[in-house]
């Protein structure tokens, strides 16, 4: 979202102006019993070094502006827009910004009793519920409840953050131990063009069309040695990443606000509205107005 990743540069420019080192914003917005929610946004870039940590709770962070690289026992892997950080507790974790300064998070977290609860429905050993993986990729399971993560950021209004909470742990462990994503090791000269490439599309202004052989020349290769490269660091295809991103802003769009579908259609890059309604329903399971009258 555009507006998500315009607070993500006025707080690189902050600490630029002011000189200061790279360091976490967080703001909480909602907590209960086992569990929170805070929007974190991060102002790490090339040159600071990665900070290694440790939590005591599970995590679950869906990521909404910016790409770091991200490390824990789990594995090793690439953060972008769209894609869900998980973390089990008691594991170290590292994160980095080898290749472009800031994100921002929806980050929740919770107690293992919290999860555990939630784990007894969705996983056939619920007394130790884990995640097998270090991220879930931009997929349409995860797509809407991402979307609405983001309309409620951008509201800032009451919200049943409780609800998505649930959501988000129960939907972590339900994809994160299907085998999903399990990156192996990747270049870092990889790793850099498909980042490039990935905050390029975040900028999407919608002048020009993301080809196939733009993205490629954005990334100094191939079309086809792209498509497998972009494909192996994201977890998706540079169709189905631009795809997930333009339909993931048109949500967030149908539930902030009321601008007409036809117009969300045109601005999300759509020049037939009969095509994005497709998309939309495939993606999401129902019609942009179903899922306006649904979650506004």
């Amino acid at each position: 979202m555009a507006s998500l990743l315009s607070e993500v540069e006025q707080a690189l420019a902050h600490r630029a102006r002011e000189g200061r080192p790279a360091h976490l914003l967080t703001r909480p917005l909602a907590a209960g019993a086992g569990w929170s929610v805070d929007d974190i946004v991060c102002t790490a870039g090339r040159g600071d070094r990665p900070y290694e940590e440790s939590r005591s709770h599970v995590a679950v962070a869906l990521v909404v502006a910016g790409t770091f690289q991200y490390r824990s026992p789990t594995g090793r892997t690439m953060m972008t827009p769209g894609s869900v950080l998980l973390g089990n507790p008691d594991e170290p974790f590292v994160c980095g910004h080898d290749h472009g300064a800031g994100d921002r998070c929806i980050s929740f977290s919770y107690s293992r009793e919290f999860v555990e609860g939630i784990a007894s429905s969705v996983q056939a050993r619920p007394s130790r519920p884990t995640f097998r993986v270090p991220r879930l990729p931009p997929m349409s399971a995860s797509t809407p409840l991402i979307a609405r993560a983001c309309a409620a950021l951008l509201a800032d209004s009451d919200f049943a953050w409780e609800e998505l909470a649930l959501e988000a742990a129960a939907r972590g462990l339900e994809l994160a131990n299907l085998g999903h994503d399990r990156p192996g090791a990747i270049p870092p000269g990889v790793e850099a063009r498909v980042t490039r490439v990935a905050r390029l599309i975040e900028r999407d202004s919608g002048d020009e069309p993301f080809t196939l052989q733009r993205l490629a020349r954005e990334a100094g290769s191939s079309p086809y040695h792209f498509l497998r490269t972009f494909h192996r660091v994201t977890g998706v295809t540079p169709h189905q990443y631009l795809t997930r991103s333009r339909l993931r802003r048109a949500a967030t769009r149908l539930v902030q606000g009321a601008a007409p579908v036809i117009d969300v259609a045109f601005d999300s890059g759509y020049t037939d509205v009969s095509n994005f309604n497709h998309a939309f329903r495939r993606e999401f399971g129902m019609s942009p107005r179903q899922f306006r009258r649904r979650y506004s």
